[in-house]
């Protein structure tokens, strides 16, 4: 079904700003004047039944300009809101939008429209998500689809033209993650138009269409689709011809305008945390390396394998009893790995989300070059369910003994609960609900990875050296990521971490040291977080001793939605002292 429009479940209806020489903007109205501009950006169906002035988001350098402008002009707003008086939720309100617009203004000023795609995602998979998302019920909904998919190629060419000022101005991709959108783009245009994901939401039809009414929708989606894929196709012609021979040299950003201010934004705004720097991200990577390998090792003497270290690693990528034999069995142990960790919910969280989630396969046109598994949200107001993505191309590099670990991660304790807790939220404006900062979102997935250990998930000590080899894979990516976006590396360089100190199968370190080049910081936030909420559950448990309760703590940290990791810290600390004060 289509997603409509709402205007915030609390705070009411869009108004202007109500600042003047003699009164200061009210909370009310600044976090309403960002509603109206993420309102205005939208390219859904209004609440009216009328239609956006485009279907796509305007990505050009005026476009951007005027964004840029908005956004100025509401935090300049949100600025002068007074503190005094307001409640906890309305500092929040204040302090999540000031982080929001912040981190937004401070990365539109390196132009990044110049490179609409990382390799694991980019304008075409975007086009293609939305679009194979869809549902037809009435008219309306056809309507707008069609629509949206006439409006497709503009979007495109809006995407070709930025990437056109990339190459004059030096801010381009690396070969490896244009390779993959390459190849992704070349099973999009070479489906039937019938085939293709796009023409997905004309294959289900409302019932109460007439046969001649139906046959005239699939006959326009398809019309429509085939402009789609002729878009595709021309941003495919432009890659391969105009693009590919001017790549940068270096895997990481260092040779990008502006280089070192750049990824020192993206690492503060994937670590939300003011105080981190590349260099100290690096030594923190250093440094969990070295103790997850201490522990690897044991696990190695453990099960008495007689060989190097690195002898081990190659019998667990290479053991047939390690891997699924048909992309069924592979789904059937990750289905059964949710539901292990279903049962052992209650015991850990008072909290427990209504909207429930499925398992799914990585849809096959983006699977080859995709990573491993993935969390796609879902909404009980519309009726989806979560989706838990598992990776079935090739099947010789999934390990099923790193199957329960991803699980964890991307499933239940982690991402779907997680976010369906913040969906949940009442009261609170709507980008508190879809808020989702990524050393909190990733951090609490890999928090979720060791918290499956107390809920017993790992049963074998190769499950629980696939768990390790995850939280390896984790501290790696602070090295490498650092290594190539701050220091320099090579490809080569960064892949070396992985091979030597994991277990990952060699397609899935490839496909990760290529997301990590073409999107620079984002791996940062997994580990950074991960540690951040271990050292907060240490600090309340030494704190309060016997008082200690898992599930209010976990509760604690979910129940406000994704927060920045200094503003998390301050609540985990105002209720170790509430809870201190109530034990006296």
């Amino acid at each position: 079904m289509r997603t409509i429009i709402r205007s915030l479940i609390y705070f009411g209806v869009a108004a202007t700003f109500m600042s003047s020489a003699h009164a200061s903007p009210t909370l009310k109205s600044v976090i309403d004047s960002y509603q109206s501009h993420l309102d205005s950006k939208s390219t859904d169906i209004k609440e009216d039944g009328t239609y956006p002035k485009s279907f796509w988001p305007d990505v050009s350098p005026e476009g951007q300009k005027k964004e840029l402008e908005e956004l100025n002009s509401i935090l300049g707003e949100l600025n002068k809101v007074p503190r005094k008086g307001l409640s906890e939720d309305e500092l929040l309100n204040i302090d999540i939008l000031k982080t929001i617009l912040t981190s937004k203004i401070e990365r539109m000023a390196f132009d990044e429209e110049r490179l609409p795609f990382t390799g694991d995602w980019g304008f075409h998979s975007s086009i293609t998500f939305q679009i194979s998302g869809m549902r037809i019920a009435d008219v309306a909904d056809e309507t707008e689809l069609l629509e949206k998919l006439n409006a497709a190629p503009d979007y495109v060419d809006a995407h070709i033209a930025n990437m056109k000022r990339g190459l004059e101005t030096g801010f381009v991709s690396y070969a490896d993650p244009l390779k993959t959108v390459i190849e992704q783009l070349e099973e999009l245009v070479a489906d039937a138009p019938e085939d293709s994901p796009l023409y997905m939401p004309f294959k289900s039809l409302p019932s109460h269409y007439s046969e001649d009414h139906a046959e005239r929708t699939r006959d326009l989606g398809k019309k429509a689709v085939v402009k789609v894929q002729a878009s595709f196709a021309k941003a495919l012609t432009f890659l391969k011809e105009d693009y590919a021979p001017h790549t940068r040299k270096q895997a990481g950003v260092v040779d990008f305008p502006n280089a070192k201010d750049y990824y020192k934004t993206l690492v503060a705004y994937h670590t939300t945390l003011p105080d981190m720097t590349p260099e100290k991200v690096h030594e923190i990577g250093q440094a969990e390396v070295t103790r997850i390998r201490a522990e690897m090792e044991a696990i190695m003497k453990e099960v008495a394998f007689d060989g190097s270290f690195a002898e081990f690693l190659d019998f667990l990528r290479t053991d047939e009893q390690f891997y699924a034999k048909t992309p069924e069995q592979l789904m059937e142990k990750a289905a059964r790995f949710a539901k292990d960790i279903d049962y052992q919910m209650p015991k850990f969280f008072g909290h427990l989300p209504r909207l429930s989630y499925g398992v799914e396969p990585v849809p096959a046109h983006i699977a080859p070059g995709y990573t491993t598994g993935r969390y796609v949200g879902g909404s009980l107001q519309d009726g989806r369910a979560g989706i838990y993505w598992v990776n079935t191309y090739a099947l010789d590099q999934r390990p099923l003994y790193e199957l329960p670990a991803l699980t964890a991660h991307e499933a239940v304790p982690g991402h779907h609960h997680q976010i369906s807790i913040a969906q949940e939220l009442k009261d609170v404006p709507a980008f508190r609900q879809s808020y989702y900062a990524t050393s909190f979102g990733e951090g609490w997935g890999l928090y979720s990875e060791s918290l499956a250990s107390e809920m017993g998930l790992y049963k074998t000590p190769y499950e629980r050296f696939g768990k390790l080899s995850y939280e390896m894979w984790r501290a790696c990516r602070l090295v490498a990521d650092t290594g190539m976006h701050w220091y320099g590396w090579t490809r080569e360089k960064a892949e070396t971490c992985f091979k030597e100190n994991s277990a990952l199968a060699p397609l899935n370190i490839k496909t990760e040291v290529t997301r990590y080049i073409g999107w620079p910081g984002q791996a940062l936030g997994y580990k950074i977080g991960e540690l951040k909420i271990k050292e907060l559950r240490a600090r309340a448990e030494k704190a309060l001793g016997k008082e200690f309760d898992i599930r209010e703590f976990h509760d604690t940290v979910l129940e406000k939605g994704a927060l920045p990791l200094a503003i998390l810290e301050k609540r985990i600390d105002a209720w170790i002292a509430e809870k201190s004060k109530t034990e006296e």
